[in-house]
C-alpha cells in the first residue's frame, strides 16, 4: 500500500512558507521521536539550506519513543553541520523551557531587542507544533487535535522581546519515496483518515512489532505471539477482546483500530518503528518502481530487448 496524502492547502502553506523562510534566522523543526527520518519533511530542509537557515530539530514524544533508538537518532543529528538535536515531550513544561536557550545557541547573533530571534516552527501534521506554541509562550494560542492538519495558517507571536515565533501549517510532501515511510507515518497518525485502509497499516505495525517488541505485544494482548505474522497478530486481538461482527466474523478493522491506538498513546511500550541503522539499511536496498514506460527508447518507444530482436 502507498500511502500518498497532499492536501490543497499544504501547498499553499508550502508557498507561504518559502516566501517566509527569507525572514527568518531559525527553523525549528518537530519530528516524531518514534519515526524521526521518516517524519522529517524533506521540502524542509530543502527550504532551509537554501536560505542557509541553522535548524533546531525537536525529537517530540520522545516519552513513547525507545530511549535506545532515540539516542542513537540524537547523535545522528547532532553529528550534521548547522543541526542540534533535543529529545522531549512538548507536554512537559520543564522540557519546553530548554527550547529557548538551544535557539539563541544556534543564532548567537539575534536575540536582542533591536534584532529579535526570529524562529520558524515547522513539521508534519499532528506531530505537536502546536502544542510547542501553546507552552513556549504558556497560553493557548494554537489550536491543537488528534487528528492531522487542525493548523491551516501562519501565525506569528512575540515571546518576550527578543523572540519572535511564527507557527506553519503541518506540512507532507507531494510523493512520500519510500512506501514504508508512508505507513510508519500512517501508523503515527500524521496522515488523514481519508488516505488509508487501518486493516493494512496494523498488519504493517504488527510485522515490526513482531521483529522489534514482541514481548510488548505478548505483555499487552495476553497471548504468545512467537511463529505469528501481521495479520495473526491482528486476529489475536480480536479474539482476546472478543471484537466479532454481526455474522461471527472476527472485526478485524476493530482490532486493528485498537492496535493503532495501543501504539500512539504509549499502551505498547515505548517503541520506535526506525532507527539510524535501519534507516541507513533502506536506502541502501531500496529499488524504486518501474514505472509504465520506464526503460524505453524515447525515439522507437521500445524496450531494450525488444530493439535487440529487431
Amino acid at each position: 500500500m502507498s500511502i500518498q496524502w497532499f492536501p490543497g492547502h499544504m501547498n499553499a502553506a508550502r508557498k507561504k512558507a518559502a516566501e517566509s523562510m527569507e525572514n527568518t534566522d531559525l527553523v525549528i523543526e518537530v519530528l516524531d521521536a518514534r519515526i524521526p527520518q521518516a517524519s522529517c519533511n524533506p521540502m524542509v530542509e530543502q527550504l532551509r539550506t537554501f536560505r542557509q537557515r541553522p535548524c533546531l530539530k525537536i525529537l517530540n514524544k520522545s516519552d513513547l519513543a525507545d530511549p535506545h533508538a532515540t539516542k542513537a537518532w540524537l547523535d545522528f543529528y547532532n553529528s550534521q553541520k548547522g543541526v542540534c538535536a533535543v529529545a522531549l515531550s512538548c507536554k512537559k513544561p520543564s522540557d519546553v523551557a530548554k527550547v529557548p536557550g538551544l535557539a539563541l545557541q544556534l543564532a548567537p547573533h539575534r536575540g536582542v531587542p533591536t534584532k529579535p530571534l526570529r524562529m520558524m516552527i515547522m513539521g508534519i501534521p499532528n506531530v505537536g507544533k502546536s502544542t510547542l506554541m501553546n507552552a513556549l509562550l504558556k497560553k493557548r494560542v494554537a489550536n491543537v487535535g488528534d487528528e492531522p492538519a487542525v493548523t491551516k495558517s501562519q501565525q506569528r507571536l512575540y515571546l518576550g522581546k527578543n523572540m519572535i515565533l511564527t507557527d506553519t501549517p503541518g506540512m507532507l510532501w507531494p510523493k512520500i519515496e519510500h512506501p514504508t515511510d508512508g505507513l510508519m507515518l500512517a501508523a503515527s497518525h500524521a496522515v488523514g483518515v481519508n488516505a488509508l485502509i487501518e486493516e493494512e497499516i496494523a498488519t504493517f505495525l504488527a510485522e515490526l512489532l513482531l521483529q522489534h517488541y514482541p514481548k510488548f505485544l505478548t505483555a499487552r494482548y495476553g497471548y504468545d505471539v512467537a511463529g505469528m505474522d501481521g495479520v495473526a497478530v491482528v486476529e489475536g486481538i480480536a479474539k482476546k477482546r472478543g471484537f466479532k461482527l454481526k455474522g461471527g466474523d472476527w472485526d478485524f478493522e476493530k482490532a486493528s483500530h485498537t492496535l493503532l491506538l495501543d501504539y500512539r498513546s504509549g499502551a505498547l511500550g515505548r517503541v520506535s518503528l526506525e532507527t539510524p541503522a535501519s534507516r541507513a539499511h533502506l536506502l541502501a536496498t531500496y529499488v524504486p518502481p518501474v514505472l509504465l514506460g520506464q526503460g524505453k527508447n524515447v525515439n522507437t518507444g521500445m524496450e531494450p530487448e525488444q530493439e535487440q530482436e529487431e
